[in-house]
């Protein structure tokens, strides 16, 4: 699948479109417990499986309660050392060694070693659903050499290896070795290294993260739990934000200076860098007229991505170049080179003309045809309650529509959204990509073979 790039920013948007004055205030959750909201959805369902493509993990999952070997910052464009204290390569860039922290112990108290990291890597292996990152198609040999010293072999060198291995999530051995499929495990009482583990309350409703009574850094988390309450959509996480429901959110707020700054300048504060992944048309190349790149050109050509920027990201952010690379890879992009992609311009007339060659011919009635008199209609699939992507999509299948293409919007609740993309089941449909510290990560996981999966298999 190949994918036509929107906008930059780890943004995600919304509109305020009830009363405040009937909002009425939640009692506040007991002292030392903070209330995010992350997910939008109107219920949960518990699974803690950092490792599984399968279905979406129970945020934070992947960070606050599972961990990986090295955390890459985005904003400083640096490593750093987390579960692994260092690494090195050694025998002329063919293995990549990591140095294990001493001290670390799992939630149950056992004591975490690079043997832990040799058994999840084994377990990518035995169970390919799992090896999303495509690790063991350049790792030939995992070895735990002691209890803190792991080695990984490279058929050949490929230094880029250390960016699919650092990041991924490490499972432990004493409870993961009897688990018969670890593919749709749920994982309900998770045992993990991180900073929240404990799973003190969970209902379909809400659920809370108690802080691990082993955790490796002294004097962290500073809080005693995470509370997490299902806000249905943007409209609602918002007003939970804005009336203090909510302490800390990666909701998008609209007009946010006036809306939630001003309200209360001394507590509301927010931060957006544009280092988070690009958001994405993406286009299932697996089904024609996608299969061609005329058709796909000829739909960013009618996309008109300052409008988008405006009426969707109220600003926030900007359109993206050719490159589709977002802040964090400033010092690789190359204008030069950007510039070339033209086909990010909004050129109706081009669109029209690319259509035109590619043999989709505009009818009497503004829509276009295939050979056998097929009309060009798709539904463009978008998350429910996540309204800057809605809105998105609105103004996407708007400049479709413009061009003889006819497009309507078509949204879901995350979880159905999340398996259709994930098995290749869509025509159109926004989406984000992979971040990583170079954009040969965020290449990869847009264009490699690697990470290709058959339509129908899940993949990330």
């Amino acid at each position: 699948m190949k994918a036509v790039a929107l906008a930059k920013g780890e943004i995600a948007a919304a509109l305020l479109v009830m009363s405040f004055a009937c909002v009425r205030q939640a009692p506040p959750p007991p002292h030392g417990v903070m209330t995010v909201s992350v997910e939008q959805l109107s219920s949960f369902v518990r699974n803690f499986n950092p490792i599984t493509p399968a279905v979406a993990p129970r945020w934070p999952t992947l960070c606050g309660v599972y961990e990986p070997l090295i955390v890459f910052n985005s904003v400083k464009g640096e490593y750093v050392p987390w579960l692994a204290e260092s690494y090195e390569w050694l025998e002329s860039g063919k293995v990549l060694r990591f140095h294990i922290r001493h001290g670390v112990r799992w939630s149950d108290g056992q004591p975490f070693s690079a043997r832990d990291v040799a058994f999840t890597f084994g377990l990518l292996k035995k169970f390919s659903a799992l090896d999303r990152s495509g690790v063991w198609g350049f790792v030939s040999r995992i070895e735990a050499l002691d209890d803190f010293t792991v080695d990984f072999e490279f058929p050949r060198i490929f230094l880029p290896g250390l960016y699919e291995i650092a990041p991924q999530p490490i499972v432990p051995e004493h409870i993961w070795k009897d688990v018969a499929d670890p593919v749709t495990f749920a994982n309900e009482n998770p045992i993990a290294t991180g900073p929240f583990t404990e799973v003190r309350v969970f209902q379909n409703q809400v659920y809370e993260l108690g802080k691990n009574p082993y955790y490796w850094q002294p004097g962290k988390p500073k809080v005693e739990a995470l509370r997490f309450p299902a806000y249905p959509s943007n409209e609602r996480a918002n007003l939970a934000l804005i009336f203090d429901e909510a302490d800390w959110a990666a909701n998008f707020v609209p007009a946010v200076d006036r809306v939630y700054a001003k309200r209360n300048p001394e507590h509301h504060k927010y931060w957006f860098p544009l280092t988070g992944s690009t958001v994405f048309l993406y286009a299932n190349t697996a089904r024609p007229p996608f299969d061609d790149i005329r058709v796909r050109k000829a739909l960013s050509l009618a996309i008109d991505r300052e409008l988008l920027v405006q009426v969707a990201d109220y600003g926030y952010t900007r359109p993206a170049d050719a490159t589709g690379l977002s802040d964090a890879y400033t010092k690789w992009r190359n204008p030069a080179i950007a510039a070339t992609g033209d086909w990010v311009a909004h050129d109706v007339k081009r669109a029209a003309a690319l259509l035109d060659q590619a043999g989709f011919a505009l009818g009497a009635d503004g829509v276009r045809r295939d050979a056998k008199g097929r009309e060009l209609r798709y539904e463009v699939l978008s998350v429910s309650g996540w309204s800057d992507w809605v809105r998105a999509a609105q103004v996407i299948a708007r400049g479709l529509r413009e061009v003889g293409v006819v497009a309507t919007v078509r949204t879901y609740d995350f979880a159905a959204w999340f398996q259709r993309v994930q098995e290749g089941d869509f025509n159109l449909s926004i989406g984000w990509s992979m971040e990583g510290p170079t954009p040969y990560t965020f290449y990869r996981w847009q264009m490699s073979n690697a990470t290709k999966k058959p339509l129908g298999t899940p993949t990330t």
